[in-house]
């Protein structure tokens, strides 16, 4: 069975889970991707409720245009 780096190993004996180490160079690059998406989700939570009242603005202006012709 060939097992590439990072990949989760089961032992047959014992039946337990082990990960292999990352290189550092990878793992510094994962981490750093991680902190990227944890910043760039925290940005998109905090935009998303202005969105909304933005997109609820624009259709009752919609509909009100739509009763008024």
């Amino acid at each position: 069975m060939g097992l590439t780096k990072g990949a989760a190993v089961r032992h047959a004996r014992g039946m337990a889970w082990t990960v292999e180490r990352l290189d550092p160079d990878r793992s510094r690059r994962r981490l750093q991707l991680l902190a990227e998406l944890a910043s760039v989700k925290s940005v998109r939570d905090r935009e998303r409720p202005r969105r909304l009242r933005g997109d609820r603005l624009r259709e009752l202006i919609a509909t009100r245009r739509r009763l008024a012709s």
